[in-house]
């Protein structure tokens, strides 16, 4: 039977970005219920009326949709097959929304598998951040067509400003990954740009708001980088997450056949963040990496972390780098005065085995 109205919504994963949506969920009239790995984050959203599931597949039995906001894609794949798992829980003619950045191979796998069982299974991965969690302001990416997902829209308005339908399964995560290779050359661009201004004297804060007045703007030099500025790395968005979701573009860009150098920066640099202790911090800690190491122990940083030895990288770069070799690995070893940055470029290593 086809769902005419949404009622009831099972919310699994409540974290930086889940919590703040089901609240909006909530606000907006409908009934939730709510699961999350450690139940010590939900309490919030338990206080305000939420009803608490022991599993996945507890919370999506009675559900009209389901949303999962986790981690990684092996995260939505243990939350949707696994033991207690929402596929095999969720009732017929239900829809199951996947709002994690996470594979586009794994988010047709899903609704291929959800069809056969008269369910209806669709990414929506979304974009605008905790802020725009919280504001109820977020982009959203379907992975369906317009007609094909209208019964969800009531329950979207209240947390997105904007639905994009990109017509099939998988596409919705496919633009995410384009909207997410785009941020991360914007997060290395800023933080190229304030190391120079700071080694050039200017004031870094100047600095953010001239180029926020011209071409080189973004949203992530005007709402991140004045964190970096002042040293606040509080994540909302994690670096690990940032790592992992470019990790998925490159493997997606192989698919594909097409190479995203710009990419490949930012993946190398996060990936030496996380490695010396940022996994944690949010994706404007990507300027520690500039930052005098007193400034990146403060922000419990460990250079002694890197599983390799960067002037043993750089010189092996500078020997691979000269003949063009794909995928080899490169360092910078830059000294001003008592602050050395050392900005390590590797391969994917990360990625292709597991650590991403």
């Amino acid at each position: 039977m086809a769902l005419v109205r949404v009622r009831r919504v099972a919310f699994v994963g409540c974290g930086i970005m889940g919590a703040p949506i089901a609240s909006r969920i909530m606000d907006a009239g409908f009934d939730v219920t709510v699961h999350n790995r450690t139940k010590e984050k939900a309490e919030g959203l338990l206080q305000k009326g939420a009803h608490w599931a022991e599993s996945p597949a507890e919370a999506a039995r009675d559900a009209d949709v389901t949303f999962t906001m986790v981690g990684y894609p092996s995260d939505v794949e243990d939350v949707y097959l696994g033991k207690d798992g929402i596929l095999d829980a969720a009732r017929k003619g239900s829809w199951m929304v996947d709002l994690t950045t996470s594979s586009p191979t794994l988010a047709r796998e899903l609704h291929d598998a959800a069809a056969v069982m008269d369910k209806h299974a669709v990414d929506c991965p979304v974009t605008g951040g905790q802020q725009g969690a919280e504001d109820g302001t977020l982009t959203l990416m379907m992975g369906a067509t317009e007609d094909e997902a209208k019964v969800l829209l009531p329950v979207l308005q209240a947390f997105g400003k904007s639905v994009h339908y990109l017509g099939r399964a998988g596409n919705g995560q496919a633009c995410k990954l384009c909207n997410q290779v785009a941020l991360a050359s914007c997060m290395v661009g800023y933080a190229d740009a304030l190391a120079l201004a700071q080694e050039s004297g200017l004031d870094p804060d100047q600095v953010i708001d001239v180029l926020s007045g011209g071409m080189a703007d973004s949203a992530a030099l005007e709402r991140l980088a004045p964190k970096s500025v002042v040293g606040d790395f509080a994540p909302g968005f994690l670096s690990e997450h940032m790592r992992k979701d470019i990790a998925l573009a490159l493997r997606q860009a192989e698919d594909v056949d097409v190479t995203l150098p710009g990419a490949d920066t930012a993946f190398n640099l996060y990936d030496v963040l996380c490695q010396i202790g940022g996994s944690k911090l949010g994706t404007q800690a990507l300027t520690l990496l500039y930052a005098d190491e007193a400034t990146g122990t403060a922000a419990g940083l460990d250079w002694s972390l890197l599983d390799a030895d960067p002037y043993a990288d750089a010189s092996a770069a500078a020997s691979q780098g000269a003949q063009g070799e794909k995928g080899a690995p490169s360092a910078t070893d830059a000294v001003t005065g008592d602050a050395k940055v050392r900005l390590v470029s590797r391969t994917r290593r990360a990625s292709q085995n597991g650590e991403a």
